[in-house]
């Protein structure tokens, strides 16, 4: 009987230190063992790394400016759930992670991004930083091809990364749930978030 509750103790706090304490609605992916860091430049030119951010929950989507629907439904989302959490919304940074370099200069994304809000940063890098840094976060996507050689399509990832303000990776947030990523992030921003 000793064994078992010494057993049963030692999951609970494993368990326990998995989960740093908290209970997200999204995908908890606490303690993975990707998407620890990137290294791209911003739209306004200055390096980014993720310890530029030390002290806000991020949200990292990775998304290009020409996309028909799913990066600015995102973005538009990104900016209510910004606006939803009130003063919590300034502990909040939002990085969109150009997965079309060939087209997204730093002038587009710098005209694109913060039209949704201007806090919001467009991050961009050459194909070999960009593939890099989707490698490492495990982000898919690859070129559809178009009518012309200049109207390709980007398929890719749908969903964003969260990172609390400890630069640790905890959420991935599936698109459209908006309500959902408000609640974790207030829990993100609770002290023990």
């Amino acid at each position: 009987m000793r064994a078992l509750l010494a057993l049963v103790c030692i999951a609970l706090a494993l368990a326990g230190c998995g989960r740093l304490g908290a209970s997200f609605k999204n995908t908890d992916i606490t303690g993975a063992d990707y998407g620890r860091d990137f290294a791209l430049t911003d739209h306004t030119g200055k390096r980014r790394a993720l310890a530029d951010f030390r002290g806000k929950v991020v949200v990292m989507f990775f998304g290009y400016t020409r996309c028909p629907d799913v990066c600015p439904v995102t973005l538009a989302e990104l900016k209510a759930v910004k606006e939803q959490l009130s003063e919590d919304g300034k502990r909040l940074q939002v990085l969109f992670v150009t997965v079309d370099p060939e087209r997204d200069t730093p002038k587009l994304l710098a005209n694109y991004v913060p039209a949704f809000d201007p806090s919001f940063l467009g991050l961009y890098g050459d194909p070999v930083e960009i593939a890099k840094v989707a490698k490492d976060f495990r982000v898919f996507y690859q070129k559809a091809p178009g009518k012309t050689p200049g109207s390709y399509t980007m398929d890719h990832t749908a969903g964003s990364y969260v990172f609390d303000p400890q630069g640790r990776l905890r959420l991935f947030a599936r698109h459209g749930n908006a309500a959902n990523l408000i609640a974790d992030i207030r829990t993100l921003l609770r002290p023990s978030g």
